[in-house]
């Protein structure tokens, strides 16, 4: 961790030398500019007093190519500001994250959902979360696609195959980062960009009208032919003047329609260059890996010969022309001379017709690379995890070597192992604040990651596909007038049923009944797991009740005790927090309520 660190540490500081550098010389440009428009003003007007018309027209015509260029070189330098801004961004943020601090990626919240199988009680979704862990995604599909994978395993081949495309992706740092940079900007996008290209894409505004679609051809030809005229025959030059003006004229009377246009796309500039630059990566990239070969096969069938990266490029560089319209003074000159509104808006409804039906789909490579990005982070970030081994059984199973929860700070986490050997469900009995419950999150949030194609938070890890449903954080609901009992009913009738028609399902119970008396709430566990042994139910349930421990004796080979203790020494508890075979004989609920000052006397 130390390594990566360090070189997040040196890109921050080669970031803020780019910058400051870019920043001298944007700066420059700007004086430039300045001068240009002072200087070629006094120098027209002195033209001007000369009465030489051509010298006027030259002069005019050099100076608004001189500002045109120093506008086009101030907006490639800001570009490359920009860049390197969300570079130094995406590093701060690594930086940030080892010290602790939140990510500056989504957290998933949106996708919180307490009646999902496990997510609630896992910490998936949400602040401090595994998704906020993970997630390097800035685009709506890119986070859409990892909450997913974070939601559902997949099947044993994909979860390999994803595996080798993060093996091979954390080792390549910079490529990621790069990446990363050229979609950084959708983070402070408020809208999902996806779906805004897919309106444009399917039609809306249009401007069709074949005598001036034919017009807008010949524009650029006439007017060098008529200025060039106007050279050798100077009364050719009041029929420049009357073109150019009534060229000008025309732009501004179908200004209207041109704005609705560009309005579809305006905003999108930026983005569709930035998509350009990453599919462009993702294209250039020679893969080893058969997935990330599968994912750019897929964009050749979708796509023909013409790369996306080249499609994109074309729409995001017609876009930026049609924007020169902004600046009045070079966009007057664009359209007295070739019609530039007009030719840009019939090149841009053009690519529509040619491209639309074609890569819309290509948007979702780029989410699933993003989403791949963010597993193969969490592997450069995490050395030490190692990558489980999922195969395909028809029984759930699990083994785990060293296993923490990826979401507790490695200084203060304690590993444990785990075997589901000679047993079905594991019954685990303990003392309170023992890690019980925590150490079936351990197993379920690492399973969650397994089955993604992300590594544990352990030195190994060998466990089938299966769909996990827990039973954990139980609250009662105002809105939905349920008691806690009546919401404890329906969660352990959500894992019954799962049970018996899932027969991969793995549930993780933490402390059955809790809303009901201490008579009904035994008998209740008891008979819950007796229907879950006899359903061939696979998974673990915690709990303080030692009556249940004699269950193993009842359903030998399909039950076993695991137990957390706690050892006193002048009386003080000491948790070790490690995972024990057996049943638990020590118990502190008295010692924590004399803590608080109140003693249980038997």
């Amino acid at each position: 961790m130390e390594d990566i660190v360090g070189a997040y540490r040196k890109n921050v500081e080669m970031c803020d030398a780019r910058i400051a550098r870019l920043r001298r010389l944007i700066n420059s440009n700007s004086l430039l500019r300045l001068g240009t428009i002072v200087g070629g003003g006094a120098a027209l007007f002195a033209a001007v007093q000369t009465e030489n018309v051509w010298l006027v027209v030259g002069l005019f015509l050099l100076i608004v190519l001189c500002f045109v260029a120093l506008v086009w070189r101030q907006s490639k330098l800001e570009v490359q500001k920009a860049s390197w801004e969300d570079f130094l961004a995406v590093n701060q943020n690594e930086l940030a994250m080892a010290d602790g601090k939140p990510n500056r990626y989504p957290d998933g919240s949106v996708y919180m959902d307490r009646k999902h199988p496990y997510s609630g009680d896992l910490d998936i979704f949400g602040p401090s979360s595994v998704f906020a862990l993970i997630n390097r995604c800035a685009t709506p599909p890119g986070n859409h696609l990892l909450a997913k994978w974070l939601s559902a395993p997949a099947d044993a081949d994909t979860v390999v195959g994803r595996q080798a495309v993060v093996d091979e992706l954390a080792a390549d740092t910079a490529w990621c980062q790069h990446f990363q940079t050229d979609l950084f900007f959708n983070l402070a996008q408020h809208s999902d960009f996806k779906q805004q290209f897919a309106g444009f894409l399917q039609g809306g505004h249009t401007l069709e009208s074949k005598f001036l679609r034919r017009y807008v051809e010949i524009v650029p030809w006439l007017m060098i032919s008529v200025v060039g005229l106007a050279i050798f025959w100077p009364p050719a030059t009041a029929l420049a003047i009357f073109l150019a003006l009534a060229h000008l004229l025309a732009a501004m009377a179908y200004g209207g329609k041109v704005g609705r246009i560009a309005g579809q796309v305006d905003r999108a500039g930026r983005i569709l260059g930035a998509f350009a630059k990453s599919f462009e990566r993702i294209e250039t990239r020679r893969w080893e890996s058969g997935r990330a070969q599968a994912l750019i096969a897929s964009l050749q069938e979708r796509d023909g010969e013409k790369p996306v990266s080249a499609i994109f490029g074309e729409l995001a560089t017609l876009i930026d022309r049609l924007d020169y319209r902004l600046n009045m003074l070079v966009g007057g000159v664009l359209n007295m001379v070739a019609l530039w509104d007009f030719r840009q808006v019939f090149a841009v409804l053009d690519w529509r017709g040619r491209y639309g039906s074609q890569v819309l789909a290509a948007l979702d490579v780029v989410a699933a690379f993003e989403a791949l990005v963010s597993l193969a982070t969490l592997r450069r970030n995490h050395p030490h995890w190692a990558f489980p081994e999922v195969v395909a059984s028809t029984q759930p199973f699990v083994t785990a070597t060293d296993l923490s929860h990826p979401l507790i700070a490695p200084k203060t986490a304690v590993p444990n192992d785990y075997t589901m050997d000679g047993h079905r469900v594991a019954l685990i009995t303990g003392s309170n604040m023992a890690g019980k419950s925590t150490f079936l999150r351990v197993i379920g949030t690492n399973a969650v990651l397994a089955f993604c194609g992300a590594p544990i938070c352990g030195t190994g890890m060998r466990l089938s596909v299966f769909h996990v449903v827990s039973y954990m954080r139980i609250a009662d609901s105002l809105n939905e007038s349920t008691s806690t009992f009546k919401a404890e009913l329906n969660r352990i009738e959500d894992v019954l049923k799962a049970v018996r028609t899932q027969p991969d399902t793995f549930f993780l119970i933490d402390e059955m009944l809790r809303g009901t008396n201490s008579k009904d709430k035994y008998l209740g566990s008891k008979a819950i797991i007796k229907r879950l042994i006899a359903d061939g139910g696979v998974g673990m349930v915690a709990t303080h009740d030692l009556q249940l421990a004699k269950l193993a004796e009842e359903y030998p080979g399909r039950l076993a005790n695991f137990h957390f203790d706690i050892q006193v020494q002048e009386g003080e508890m000491l948790f070790d927090y490690k995972l024990k075979p057996g049943e638990c004989t020590i118990f502190n609920a008295s010692l924590l309520l004399k803590n608080i000052g109140i003693d249980v006397v038997e």
